[in-house]
């Protein structure tokens, strides 16, 4: 067995999701040493990888999961938060459970991810946060979520200048809709596709090899100058003005 105890570890919070698995794997085989936690550890598919199971909304949870990992793999020099949940409904039809539980899946859980990781990460590092077109651009019935999604960005944001001395680097990417199982519900009718690789001006949803391959680009040594940023990958929704049909 080759030795890797010299290879970089990233941990990944949400990693038995579509994303998180599609992550998984690109760092496997760039070398990574990868290990992670998701309510349902029994779904991971890519070999090699450590999972723990965890709740990201539990802040007891998810230190109980970076001390498990840290001691399977060692500290990380990487961190994804892939934990979120879509919603969609106007201000007027949302409920205070469905406000509280949007912010703790999205926000709260990316604080607690966020101060375990720069806790272990003694040598720097770098946080990449996953957060959504909707807090880039007004969207129809997003509030919740672009609420939750805006306090995400601006908590990477005020992390990359706190921990920059430390050598931490801190980013965020805001997705557009990426095919998922999350997303699934939206994308299951063929009406609902087609309203949605519409709303994107590269005529298509997202894929998880899409995000995939940006989040592990932030991880690597190749941006090793990139900090503070809000990485926008979303198909052209949030900057692409499309042309009106006549």
């Amino acid at each position: 067995m080759a030795d890797t105890s010299d290879s970089p570890v990233a941990f990944v919070a949400g990693i038995t999701g579509s994303i998180g698995q599609e992550l998984a794997r690109r760092l496997v085989n760039a070398g990574w040493r990868v290990g992670g936690f998701a309510r349902n550890p029994d779904r991971m598919d890519v070999p090699g990888v450590a999972v723990v199971a965890a709740d990201a909304t539990d802040s007891a949870a998810v230190q109980g999961a970076f001390a498990k990992l840290a001691e399977k793999l060692g500290p990380p020099s990487a961190y994804v938060h892939a934990v979120g949940s879509i919603i969609l409904k106007p201000a007027h039809l949302t409920k205070d459970e469905d406000w509280l539980t949007t912010i703790d899946l999205n926000l709260n859980s990316a604080f607690y991810g966020l101060r375990e990781a720069v806790k272990q990460m003694k040598c720097g590092g770098s946080i990449v946060m996953i957060s959504s077109t909707a807090a880039q651009v007004g969207l129809p019935s997003h509030e919740a979520i672009a609420a939750a999604k805006g306090g995400v960005e601006a908590l990477a944001r005020s992390a990359a200048a706190t921990y920059a001395s430390k050598g931490i680097r801190v980013n965020s990417v805001a997705l557009g809709l990426v095919e998922s199982n999350m997303s699934q519900p939206m994308l299951s009718s063929e009406t609902g596709r087609k309203i949605s690789e519409a709303m994107h001006p590269l005529g298509r949803v997202g894929q998880p090899t899409d995000a995939a391959s940006l989040i592990a680009w932030l991880c690597s040594e190749d941006a090793s100058w990139v900090t503070g940023q809000q990485w926008a990958c979303d198909g052209g929704v949030s900057s692409v003005r499309q042309k009106a049909k006549l």
